[in-house]
Formats: C-alpha cells, structure tokens, sequence
C-alpha cells in the first residue's frame, strides 16, 4: 500500500491565486505520480462537491475533497500560501490546503488515515506545526505521524467523548460510562451524529470539535460518526441515556427514528466544526425548556434554516416520485411488452394463476400484462408513502401508504395519491410534536404514531377529501382524452420546456410524474403526453452529443469522452446525460436544450405520437404510435439544440493564447466565459 502523502505530493509555496487554480496544482502531482487518471474528471468531481458545500474552514484551511472514480488509490496533496487562498471560510482564506482525493471503492485503512488527519486538523498544534515546516518532506512525515507531535497512524481518532477509539464492526458499541450511572450530580449527556457528503473530512473534523467543546463544558457528549468507512451504531442505552442530541450533516443521518423524543439541534455539518460549543448551548437551552421535537425528515437533512415552505414541498413530492418511478418503469415496460406480444385485448385475458399454456403466446403475454398490473398496483401507495417519509421519516410509512391505497379505493387517482402523502406526513409530523412520557418514546415510532396517523388518514381520505379529488382526477383524465389540435401543441411545448430545464430535476420530475400519472388509467390523451415526455427528455445529451462530434475543438477533453457517453444516455432516456456540459457552461447549454426540447415536445404532439412504456427510449419504438414520425421529432429538436449550443459557444470570445489549453489530441480547448 502506498504512502498517502509522499515530499512530491506537497508545495510549501503554492501560488495559486484561486481555489480551482489550487486545487489543479495539487491535482497535477497527483497525476505525475500516476494516481489519478483522468485530470479533468477529477478535477470535474472536486468543483461538484465544492458546489455542494464550500470547504474552507475556520483557522486558515481549506480542505477541497472528493471521491471519484478517477482516482487510483486514497491520496493527499498539501500546498501552503503566503497569500492565502478564498475557499469560503466565515474567517477569511486559507493558507493550509489540503486536496484529498479517495477512490469511489477506497479500502477503510485508507480512509480511516484520511479520517483521522481530518480529526488533527482540528488540533492548533498540529496546524503550527505544519505552518512552520520548511522542507516538503518535513511536512509530508508530519501529516503521515513519522515526525514527533499529533500522529495520523491509521487507526480512527476517539469517537466516544475521548475516551476509547470508536469499536470496529461486531464489537460492542460504546456503553453508557460507570460513573455516570448516578442519578445524583451526573453531567448533562449529549449524543451526536456527524456526516457529510463524502464522509472523509468534515464527517470527522466535526466530531473532534464537539468533544472538544463538550470536554471544556463539562458535557459528556458520546457521537456516531457515518463516515465513509462505515459507522457503528450508538448503544441503545446511551441514546436512551441521553438529554439531547445533535445532528452536524449534510446528508440524511441514518436510522434517525432512534432519537424521536429528544431535544434536538439539527445543522449542517460546517456548523458542528465552526461553532460546537454554541450548538451544545443550544440543546442543554432546549432541554431544560423541555422541548422535546422530533428530529427533521430525509429530505430536511439539508436544509438551511431559512428555506421557505415551497423548497420544501418540492423535496418532498421528489422523495415520491423518485421512489415511484421505479415501479413506474418495470410495470410500464411489462404492460407495454404485453400489448406488443398479444394485442390490446390481453387486458380481458383470465388470471395466469388459473389458466396459463406454456406454448401459447397469449399466455405469456397476459403474465407479462398481469405482472405489470400487480407493479403498476403500487403506483400510487408508494408515491403518498414515500411523499410521508419525506417529510416525517419512516414513521410516515404507515399512514402514507394507507392513505395511498385508499386513493385508489375511491378513484382519486395520482392526485389522491400526492394529497394522502401530503397529509399522512402533517399528521405524524403533528403526533411527534406531543409530550410523551420518557418510557412511552420507545412506543411511539412502532405502535402510537401508525395507529393515530393511519386513522387520522383514513377518516379524511373516505370521508373529506377524497371525492373532490376522484372528480378533480376524472376532469383531468378527461381532458387529457380529448386533446388535440393547437391546446395539444401547445401542452407539448411546455412538457418539452420542463423535461430540457434542469436536466433531470425537480421540473423535469414534474413533468415526468404529469406522464406517468396518466399511464394509471390511460387514454388517447395520455398516451401522447407519455410519448412527447420521453422524446424531449431524449433531446438534450443526444444534441450534446452531436455537437461534440460536430466541432469537438469547442469543448475540453473531458467533455468530449461524455458526449461518446451521451449518445447512449440520450437514447435511452436518460436526460441527466447533459449535466456535465450544463454544469461547465450552463448559459449556453440549458437554453439550447430547452429549445430543442420544446420543439421536439410540440412535433410529438402534433404527429399524434402515442406511448405506452414510461421509458426506454429507442428501445422501445415498436410499442410508440407512429413510430417514425416520433423518430423525427427527436431527430428535430436534436438538431435544434445542437446548432444552438454550437452558435452560443462559437461567438464567446477567443481566450488569450497564455490562457489556452492544449487538448490530448494537440487541438486548442477555449476556456468557457
């Protein structure tokens, strides 16, 4: 196994004026010494998830990090700045970079090196230190722990309140501490959870400085981290044990149901690093006010204090549809297959269970059409179920797919589904909020909270809502079979619009959810809205695609080895396949995908184009209604993107000759403005 950090892998006068400036020239020596593969891509993967979260830290570090498959084995680099460099700290720039590059399958020796160096920097002697090495090799010994001061030996920091190093996988986790058994004067008890996107750095980084902070309090403080090594659950009896938690993340913290009850704070995990000590002010304030909140839902773990009601409807109705759209595309392509192997009569075909002939196609095509139907069947329970989980976590299970069901019961279709969903999530979100005795809390996620949720649900799904929306769900199904004409254009040119506008996000979700929603109880009308869905999704990385081929000298080396890729996404119907290029230039690239998109949207509806499976692109054009002429609407709007994407970026200024990038393949690459 090779050193993490050799002399060769650190600049003691790194010169870079900007962060991706900094974090290239660390990149470069990576890339010398062969570890990483693909300098672009790497480097593609540092910006995106830097966008996620800026990496600078208080104390002078900047800490850019990633996991990536370009990356042959787990790898530091450090570069020191005498001017400073901005990576986003409240505190200003920082002169200590640190670009840590992990491989998507990194082996957890590796990373728990990684780990543990993010613990050290938290250590303003380890810091001092290395501000004041003068050789490469100096520094590099120092971060290894060949030198005398802070170690990074490989073995993972003390994640338990310092006293003992987290246990590895099938030891006992950490129980509660003897002395603290008293009722009489024990300490105040915090249980923590850190986690972060990659789980290397600011995962770890973060736990040191709570403990830290809870040593100096005088706070017992016992946290878990969920880092990319794995992680050990807290014993039971310490969360039970504990007077409050806090959760320092930036991703979903898993198994979160096992804190419900507990005065919570809930931040991102940059908040656990800058200012711990005022987080556990915060939770000794809310538990000694007694409030006792429920910790926020999946989709909530990211978000800031300030999102509106609306972000966060958005992120719920995704976590349904996200979870949907699988059953959507198993039994949509089953039904689809069906009805090209034995006709559109296989719908009246009896049940395979009580008759089915080997040799005889029709029975195979009615198990294809009744194994589709049993998938299609969870449509809508799934959807209100996971829209629940989204907002209450996995207590709105229960209720949401309850209330799903009963969707289906009265008629009220996809709409009864995401209005269930909606309303299972208030009502558990509404139960967890109630002061419950410290013995009842191990009941409520289990027993309390599906029983009163589930018939709260049930009462206003038969008895409320439920057929205002069943005749809201017929109006729309209505029409949806009679569209045609200009309303039909012009429906698909807006379908079109939102399928091309964020390339696999929330509009593009909408649209999509619009589509499928209608493959529930279908007609004419919904079945052109299905096909006008997926043939603009398909437009943007195949015109991606095209235009690299077309004039590759107008895109990077790494730009041009996707758009091989998007060829293959596009067709089938994979619209995130456009993403890279709208990230590096998205002034160009989403506008010129939204123009073929629509105009893509607007044929497919015009031409009566019909479409029975929920995806699959090309592949399944022999289920499409007038297959060719759909086929020419994507061709269409491919050309349309592509010629627009290639005049934006051909009338950008030239880029100077110093500024110039010489491509493998020795053609100069302009650099995007």
């Amino acid at each position: 196994m090779s050193e993490l950090i050799t002399a060769d892998l650190v600049d003691l006068d790194l010169s870079a004026e900007t962060k991706e400036a900094a974090a290239r020239s660390l990149a470069e020596r990576m890339r010398d010494l062969g570890r990483v593969t693909d300098l672009d891509g790497f480097l593609a993967d540092v910006a995106a998830r830097e966008a996620q979260m800026p990496t600078g830290l208080d104390g002078g570090i900047g800490i850019p990090h990633c996991r990536s498959a370009h990356v042959t084995e787990p790898t530091l680099a450090f570069g020191r700045s005498a001017a400073g460099i901005d990576f986003g700290a409240p505190d200003g720039p920082a002169d200590l970079i640190f670009l840590i590059a992990a491989p998507t399958g990194g082996d957890a020796d590796h990373l728990s090196i990684l780990s543990a160096l993010a613990r050290h920097l938290m250590d303003p002697e380890f810091t001092s230190a290395l501000r004041a090495a003068e050789e490469p090799g100096a520094a590099a010994a120092l971060i290894r722990g060949d030198e005398p001061g802070p170690s990074v030996d490989g073995e993972a920091e003390p994640v338990n309140g310092g006293a003992e190093a987290a246990p590895e996988a099938g030891e006992e986790p950490a129980s509660v501490p003897a002395e603290a058994t008293e009722a009489d004067a024990r300490p105040f008890r915090i249980v923590a959870v850190t986690s972060c996107p990659t789980g290397i750095a600011h995962t770890y980084m973060a736990a040191e400085a709570l403990e830290s902070a809870a040593r100096a309090a005088g706070v017992e403080m016992v946290v878990e981290t969920q880092g990319s090594a794995g992680f050990v659950k807290l014993d039971p009896a310490v969360v039970a044990a504990a007077d409050g938690v806090i959760f320092a993340h930036d991703v979903e913290v898993r198994d979160k149901d096992r804190f419900a009850g507990l005065p919570t704070v809930d931040v991102a995990v940059k908040a656990g690093i800058n200012r711990p000590a005022a987080l556990i002010a915060e939770v000794r304030a809310k538990a000694a006010r007694n409030e006792r909140a429920s910790p926020a839902a999946p989709m909530d773990a990211g978000a800031e204090s300030g999102d509106g009601f609306a972000t966060r409807l958005r992120a719920w109705l995704m976590t349904g549809v996200s979870h949907m759209v699988p059953f959507v595309a198993a039994g949509g392509l089953l039904i689809a297959l069906a009805f090209a192997l034995g006709g559109y009569g296989i719908n009246k075909a009896p049940s395979v269970a009580d008759h089915f002939a080997w040799t005889e196609s029709a029975s195979w095509a009615a198990l294809l059409f009744q194994t589709g139907g049993a998938a299609f069947a969870f449509l809508v329970p799934v959807l209100a179920g996971f829209i629940a989980y989204g907002m209450a976590d996995r207590p709105g299970l229960v209720p949401g797919f309850v209330g799903g069901s009963i969707a289906l019961t009265v008629d009220a279709g996809f709409l009864g589904g995401l209005i269930a969903g909606l309303l299972a999530g208030a009502v558990v979100m509404a139960v967890q909020r109630l002061n419950v005795p410290a013995v009842l809390r191990g009941m409520m996620p289990v027993v309390v909270i599906p029983l009163l949720s589930s018939a709260a649900v049930g009462f206003l799904m038969f008895l409320v809502v439920g057929k205002p929306v069943a005749a809201l769900q017929k109006a729309l199904t209505d029409w949806l079979g009679g569209l045609s004409g200009t309303n039909a254009v012009i429906l698909g040119t807006l379908l079109g619009l939102l399928m091309a506008a964020d390339l696999g996000g929330p509009l593009n979700k909408v649209a999509y959810a619009f589509a499928v929603g209608g493959l529930a109880d279908p007609n004419e009308g919904s079945l052109k809205v299905m096909a006008a869905v997926m043939a603009a999704g398909m437009v943007p990385p195949l015109a991606m695609a095209l235009a690299t081929t077309v004039r590759g000298r107008l895109f990077t080396a790494s730009e041009r080895e996707n758009g091989k890729a998007a060829w293959v996404l596009g067709a089938s119907f994979i619209t995130e396949g456009a993403i890279p290029f709208a990230a590096a230039d998205p002034l160009r690239v989403i506008p010129s995908a939204m123009a073929g998109g629509a105009v893509t949207g607007a044929l497919s509806m015009a031409f009566g184009c019909t479409l029975r499976a929920p995806h699959g692109g090309v592949f399944v054009v022999p289920l499409i209604g007038s297959p060719f002429l759909y086929l020419l609407a994507v061709a269409a709007g491919t050309l349309v993107s592509a010629a627009a994407v290639l005049l934006l970026k051909g009338l950008r200024r030239p880029a100077p000759p110093k500024a110039a990038v010489a491509a493998e393949d020795g053609d100069p690459v302009a650099v995007a403005v």
